[in-house]
């Protein structure tokens, strides 16, 4: 028999029960992802949910199973439905045994978005279903809870640097905020550290610190995680369903680390030589490949742009060969480096004093690699390199391979309407102001200004994106603008650092007076302030509110000047 298929508009249908059979068809319609709202065995002829996920999987289509009973709609079925739409590729075809329990549930998730219950009830009926019971008896549940979800004057979206930095620096200005941060995490960590415990000059454990101990006490903090936006709503709902509500957004959950980017990555981390100073965990074992390493062949990789912290990967090399040429053993090891992109720093200014550290370590540079695949097992990584249409494969053997990850935007993040076209949150450069939705501001990590994404560029950002978004209430004058600031001290060996500070356009943006701090050469006092004093800083000052070596104040316009 054929399936009869109820379009409900031009991304969403619904059905009676399918087949395995039925879902090439649905295949053929262009579908792109379906969802099961009958539970497994309703009736002794009903096809297991597991036949259809088999014959989606083939046909390319992701099923989600959200199993309902029937006449019984509670607000986080509703609320499961809603985050799995409008995170689900489109065209969605939604089925159960009739397909009414499908088109209710959309209908309640579309009630959510304000649409009227007379239209949704029309269009119920055009498709043959009356709902008139169903939904007003759910939508009365489903308005009630919706009525009593919690409204905030301002929700933050991430808990890292940037998210509690945002957050101190508006309660430095105004205290009578009601602000929510949403992160599920229970830890905080002070991730510029990781380099020199890859190096055994930080300890591990100076690095983290409970998230608790660092939220601000005016702060409510939701520990959850953030399933969808839906910024036309001023709404937020977590992973669990439930709906936050805000006046103002702020966005700033920080950057994916995709380890499953490279093939074999994930299960090689952590033994045969395969570490990463951007994981926790792992930067300790940096430092005990390195220090134990006597002869053979060391591995660092960079992957393409953008990530956090663009020197990070070199990092982990200067401070590797410095060990191997205090030890006396440089001799006996072969440094390659392997750079996706094509030059060794993104700011030429700085090229120079790197260029003669490379020389230094005897370190073989290869421009143009990207790790694709590793086996550490067999001690063995994969690089693919040249142009487009001549793509080839390159192995290589290691005794210890150092690894940063490909990186890209939260999926939460890149799957949302706040997203660019390349998935991070879509922001005016200057203000930070989202491009599209006037209530929402994006900083750090996830956001697409062009900016190095490194702590020093979130400590600029926050007192930018606090003063521009109490602006927008009212509460403070003028239009803070941000330059693109961003430094990453360059570890070049134990004792020296090349300090990195430039804005927009590779713009050089030193904090120090040239006879202070020449940030084109090595220097000991830029090594002293990356060990002593920026850690303190950044636990004291810049997630405390106090805002050293920021002065947005600097950077104002009149509102309304352009």
């Amino acid at each position: 028999m054929t399936l009869e298929i109820k379009q409900v508009n031009d991304e969403f249908s619904v059905s009676a029960q399918i087949t395995p059979a039925d879902v090439q068809a649905l295949a053929g319609r262009g579908v792109k992802s379906l969802i099961c709202n009958r539970p497994d065995g309703e009736a002794a002829d009903q096809v297991n949910v597991t036949e259809i996920e088999a014959a989606a999987a083939e046909a390319g289509i992701e099923l989600f199973y959200q199993p309902v009973i029937s006449g019984k709609f509670a607000e986080e079925d509703i609320g499961a439905f809603l985050t799995a739409y409008e995170r689900l590729a489109k065209p969605v075809h939604a089925y159960c045994r009739t397909g009414t329990r499908s088109i209710t549930l959309w209908s309640l998730y579309q009630k959510r978005l304000g649409i009227p219950v007379d239209k949704l009830l029309a269009t119920a009926a055009d498709c043959g279903y009356d709902l008139s019971n169903a939904l007003q008896a759910a939508s009365a549940t489903a308005s009630a809870t919706e009525r009593s979800a919690p409204h905030y004057d301002v929700v933050i979206v991430g808990a890292g640097a940037a998210g509690i930095a945002a957050a101190s620096s508006l309660l430095h200005r105004v205290k009578d905020l009601s602000i929510a941060i949403i992160d599920p995490a229970e830890v905080h960590y002070y991730q510029p550290g990781w380099t020199l415990v890859g190096a055994g000059v930080f300890s591990q454990r100076n690095t983290v610190k409970t998230m608790v101990s660092l939220i601000p006490d005016d702060v409510e903090w939701i520990r959850a995680a953030v399933g969808t936006f839906a910024p036309e709503h001023n709404r937020v709902t977590l992973e669990d369903s439930r709906p936050i509500y805000y006046e103002r957004l702020i966005v700033a959950p920080g950057i994916k680390l995709d380890w499953h980017g490279v093939e074999g990555l994930v299960e090689s981390l952590g033994h045969n030589g395969v570490t990463s100073n951007y994981r926790f965990d792992l930067a300790p074992y940096t430092w005990s490949l390195v220090k134990n390493l006597k002869r053979g062949r060391a591995v660092f990789t960079q992957p393409p742009m953008p990530i956090k912290c663009a020197g990070a990967p070199q990092k982990a090399l200067y401070l590797s060969g410095d060990h191997w040429y205090r030890s006396g053993v440089l001799g006996n090891i072969d440094i390659a480096f392997y750079n996706a992109g094509e030059v060794l720093f993104g700011v030429k200014d700085y090229v120079p004093a790197l260029q003669q550290y490379i020389e230094k370590y005897r370190a073989t540079v290869n421009f143009g690699h990207r790790l694709v695949s590793i086996d550490g097992d067999a001690r063995k990584a994969w690089f693919e390199t040249g142009a487009e249409g001549e793509k080839q494969l390159v192995e290589t053997e290691f005794d210890m391979i150092h690894v940063c990850p490909p990186q890209c935007a939260p999926d939460f993040v890149r799957e949302s309407p706040l997203a660019d076209a390349a998935g991070w949150v879509d922001v005016d450069q200057n203000t930070l102001r989202h491009k599209r939705f006037d209530n929402i501001w994006g900083l750090g990590d996830a956001m697409n200004a062009p900016n190095a994404k490194t702590a020093a560029a979130a400590r600029m950002q926050a007192p930018i994106v606090a003063n521009n978004l109490l602006e927008d209430m009212n509460l403070v004058s003028g239009i803070a603008h941000y330059n693109g600031y961003g430094s990453c001290p360059l570890t070049v060996e134990k004792g020296k650092i090349v300090l990195a500070e430039f804005g927009y356009g590779g713009k050089l943006l030193p904090s120090f007076p040239q006879w202070v701090i020449n940030g084109r050469k090595p220097s000991r006092l830029a090594w002293i302030l990356k060990e002593k004093i920026l850690p303190p800083v950044y636990w004291k000052a810049m997630l405390k509110g106090k805002e050293w070596m920021v002065d947005p104040e600097q950077t104002k316009t009149p509102a309304g000047s352009g």
